[in-house]
């Protein structure tokens, strides 16, 4: 993949994410007020790491990815953390809907939630890219089957990645495993970029003061994504997208929280920098 274009795509990337959430401290959007939530300890936290991670995926990605791939890489990312962000800052807490499952169920009774919106936006944005990205290697209808795995993967792992962002530094470190994973392809220096972008939003994350919320975490599942769809070859890629669905399936039925709790390597990954637990809760 090239260490030179893996250092300069983790160079950027860490470089946009600093110099956003800089620039966001300076002037929150709509006053800080809209950018705070209550984390798992009850204690305030900012959203501003999600968009400036965001934003140095998407630099680390132009920087990192070569050809198509360049823009695959930037419209996978860019759209996931756009709908993400939509769904951090307009969500009706009032009727809140959870799960995937309760956003499809809400958009089949014709109510469109922002979980839903961010569900066909993430969808329809990971579709684009993988069609922008796929190699043609047979007839039409190869290229249409390999462009819906595809697309699915990337929109699935950001969906993934977003259902670990339970727990500081999770979603990071999940990102960063799976960026490790080696893969050939016009992206796979890429994982360079989620790198740098972790690395500047470490200290934020598990020091409790920032938060990924969806627009984070859906960016950075889409990059993980766009890397293994573009690739893998395609019984690894069919693979891959399995065990995001089962994962998925998986969330709606059991914690991941507790499963980690209760496996001894799981938790001490987890709390690998975070700070000292007093108590916490179950999610």
């Amino acid at each position: 993949m090239g260490a030179g274009r893996v250092l300069r795509a983790a160079v950027a990337a860490a470089a946009a994410t600093a110099a956003t959430r800089r620039a966001l401290e300076a002037r929150q959007p709509g006053g800080a007020e809209r950018w705070t939530r209550t984390n798992h300890r009850g204690e305030p936290i900012s959203l501003l790491e999600g968009p400036a991670v965001a934003a140095g995926l998407v630099a680390g990605a132009l920087v990192g990815a070569r050809g198509r791939g360049t823009v695959a890489a930037a419209v996978a990312t860019a759209g996931a953390g756009a709908f993400g962000l939509v769904d951090d800052l307009a969500e009706d807490t009032t009727t809140r809907t959870k799960g995937l499952k309760g956003h499809l169920g809400a958009l089949a009774q014709g109510r469109l939630t922002t979980g839903g919106l961010k569900v066909l936006g993430i969808g329809a944005t990971s579709l684009l890219a993988a069609a922008v990205g796929t190699h043609r290697t047979g007839g039409a209808a190869r290229w249409a089957a390999d462009v819906a795995v595809n697309g699915a993967l990337v929109a699935g792992t950001a969906n993934l990645l977003n259902l670990l962002d339970l727990r500081p530094g999770r979603a990071l470190k999940s990102a960063a495993a799976l960026a490790a994973v080696p893969v050939g392809g016009p992206t796979a220096a890429t994982c360079g970029a989620v790198a740098g972008a972790a690395a500047a939003a470490w200290g934020g994350d598990l020091g409790e003061r920032d938060m990924l919320g969806d627009g984070g975490a859906n960016a950075l599942g889409a990059l993980v994504g766009t890397r293994l769809a573009l690739g893998l070859p395609r019984p690894l890629r069919v693979a891959a997208l399995a065990g995001v669905v089962g994962l998925t399936l998986a969330s709606e039925r059991v914690s991941f929280s507790q499963v980690i709790e209760r496996t001894p390597w799981l938790r001490a990954v987890d709390e690998l920098g975070r700070r000292p637990r007093t108590e916490d809760p179950a999610a």
